[in-house]
């Protein structure tokens, strides 16, 4: 059976996903060594002991994402996170800075490696080299690749590959997007947080509500409707007039939806794909659970050759809309 590979934000969200049917639960510390650093979410040393004790005791094991890059002289902070996860239990961590990948595979040789999808290896000679160089045992791999593009990827490596099917769809190739940066002069890449809260401002204007980003206008919409988190790459931009077109407002980068990969998950099995990754550790533990609970019928339902369950999920889309996103490329 492929494997299931659920969100926690929270001790809440590790322990309802686990009791949905998770085969395993992917978390992070409260610092900025994880690529989901928001006030509120993740995990104290202590709680990651409990949650790692919690899920073995019913059969599920826990990933640690360290997945942010070290800041230069200021390694000692990921080094620690990577200890204290092997010290937790945790089944493996997932790194994306070779430089910590290197101190990890030499400092605890048996500690199981997973490369993060902040890494942004997309072709077989990239993932060989983590393979060959550092031990790594799995990839996860990029949003930005074909079922096909998969398929052939996985037959010239001899290691796990990991897929997103739910949840946030990232219009960049993940680690190496800045546009959030740019707006907030933080990187996601280090400091561990697209669009951080510190720098999200709400105002009403001449009857609008206003969503901004480091000050930049991200969103405005009508007083009463809802008011989106102001992420840059889904906000509402105008474009100027070209020779080809008038000038056009809307969403310029991406779509507010959800990736859906459910009715792709038998061809993902037949491309040869071990893990199944749900986005979500900002979600709630209600959310996880329902997820979880959707996606493990459906990785059931494909090791029984049956039909995939469909619309089980769609009020729990962004803008309640969803893609497969890039597993089929249309626009080629």
């Amino acid at each position: 059976m492929m494997e299931l590979v659920c969100p926690a934000g929270t001790p809440a969200a590790l322990r309802a996903a686990v009791d949905a049917g998770a085969h395993t639960v992917y978390c992070g510390f409260a610092d900025e060594t994880n690529a989901r650093n928001f006030p509120g979410l993740n995990f104290s040393r202590e709680e990651l002991a409990e949650g790692v004790a919690y899920a073995r005791a019913r059969g599920a094991r826990v990933l640690v994402a360290i997945n942010t890059f070290p800041r230069a002289g200021g390694q000692a902070l990921w080094h620690r996170a990577v200890a204290d996860a092997h010290q937790a239990g945790a089944h493996a961590v997932i790194l994306a800075d070779p430089g910590l990948i290197a101190h990890a595979a030499e400092a605890h040789p048996d500690l199981r490696l997973h490369l993060s999808v902040q890494a942004a290896a997309a072709n077989p000679d990239a993932i060989n080299l983590y393979a060959e160089a550092f031990g790594i045992r799995r990839v996860v791999l990029p949003r930005v690749l074909t079922v096909e593009e998969i398929t052939a990827i996985n037959r010239e490596i001899d290691i796990e590959t990991e897929v997103f099917v739910f949840g946030g769809l990232c219009v960049m190739a993940e680690g190496r997007c800045s546009l959030s940066s740019w707006a907030t002069g933080l990187s996601p890449n280090m400091n561990g947080v697209c669009s951080p809260a510190s720098h999200v401002a709400y105002e009403e204007v001449a009857g609008n509500n206003e969503a901004r980003l480091g000050g930049y206008l991200i969103h405005r919409t009508p007083k009463g409707a809802p008011v989106p988190y102001p992420t840059l790459c889904k906000g509402c931009f105008t474009a100027p007039a070209t020779r080809t077109g008038p000038a056009q407002t809307g969403h310029i980068f991406e779509d507010p939806v959800s990736l859906d990969a459910t009715e792709l998950i038998p061809k993902l099995q037949k491309a040869g794909v071990t893990a199944l990754k749900i986005e979500g550790r900002q979600r709630s533990r209600a959310y996880v659970a329902q997820v979880v609970r959707a996606f493990r019928a459906a990785v059931e339902a494909a090791e029984q050759g049956a039909p995939m369950p469909a619309g089980l999920l769609a009020k729990l889309t962004e803008g309640q809309a969803a893609t497969t996103g890039a597993y089929a490329k249309t626009w080629r």
